[in-house]
């Protein structure tokens, strides 16, 4: 039997932008189906001022306490007054500064907002989106070439938002859409430099999905052959072939998340260095 979903208070305290923090508390509240967190997100925490702000909220509405607060007069305020409260209150970056102590042998730099300093990693990042928006959809394919990873597949594989995952982790991707009757650029055929992966699901898959994408269409716009699984099968079949023909691996994406699919993709990558 389903039990009722209950909600909780989760506070998110950093001195920086919070991402890290944030997929860490999703992550941990991922585990609890049953339990909903309710997220009050505090970014760029960095005086007794700001800190004594936020803590009246958690006063307001108690729940848990996670922070990256590298400051340790601030982090040592939140962990005393959060057990005054009786409130559970956890440093998310702590644990993983001591075992790098241990191991290095030397004190953290303690510098807030380290991850996101404006360096060579950050703007190969950037540099890496611009190519994949630029790239998204089969846009641009004479410059293929230059791609780190092109992505193929049918519509509704999830090509465009794993690119754009790939390209925040700094690696340049493309991709390009396999419509039957319609061959491949020439370019990307080829191209000797990218790795290139087809993206395939099931036909239920795909076609639960296109049912939800076909609102807004053109008037001109088939939406029961979109949408219709012998259809899709057809185009599958299509889209295997010319992968299989082209020697390019092929990955399935139906129960699989956007990062996931994009950890398989790392993985060949990797083999094929």
């Amino acid at each position: 039997m389903n039990r009722p979903q209950s909600f909780f208070h989760l506070h998110l305290i950093s001195d920086a932008t919070g991402e890290t923090l944030l997929a860490a508390g999703r992550a941990a509240s991922a585990q609890y189906k049953d339990a909903r967190a309710v997220e009050h997100i505090y970014p760029l925490i960095r005086t007794e001022r700001q800190l004594q702000a936020v803590l009246d909220e958690i006063d307001a509405e108690p729940g848990i306490v996670l922070y990256t607060v590298v400051d340790e007069t601030l982090a040592r305020t939140l962990d005393e007054r959060c057990a005054a409260m009786g409130l559970p209150c956890v440093s998310v970056l702590e644990p993983v500064l001591t075992v790098f102590q241990s191991y290095l042998g030397a004190p953290a730099g303690r510098r807030v907002g380290a991850q996101h300093a404006l360096d060579a990693d950050y703007f190969r990042r950037i540099d890496a989106l611009n190519f994949t928006m630029d790239h998204d959809d089969g846009q641009l394919p004479a410059d293929i070439e230059e791609a780190d990873i092109v992505l193929v597949g049918i519509s509704r594989t999830s090509k465009t938002p794993t690119s754009i995952y790939l390209a925040n982790r700094g690696i340049k991707t493309a991709n390009v859409p396999i419509v039957p009757g319609v061959p491949v650029p020439e370019a990307l055929s080829q191209a000797k430099k990218p790795l290139i992966v087809g993206l395939v699901a099931s036909a239920e898959r795909i076609s639960q999905v296109r049912h939800h994408r076909i609102l807004g269409a053109t008037a001109d716009f088939d939406a029961g052959a979109y949408t219709d699984r012998a259809h899709i099968v057809q185009e599958l079949t299509y889209a295997r072939q010319i992968c299989t023909r082209n020697g390019w691996p092929m990955i399935d994406v139906s129960r699989r998340s956007i990062e996931e699919t994009a950890a398989a993709i790392l993985a060949l990558r990797g083999r094929s260095r």
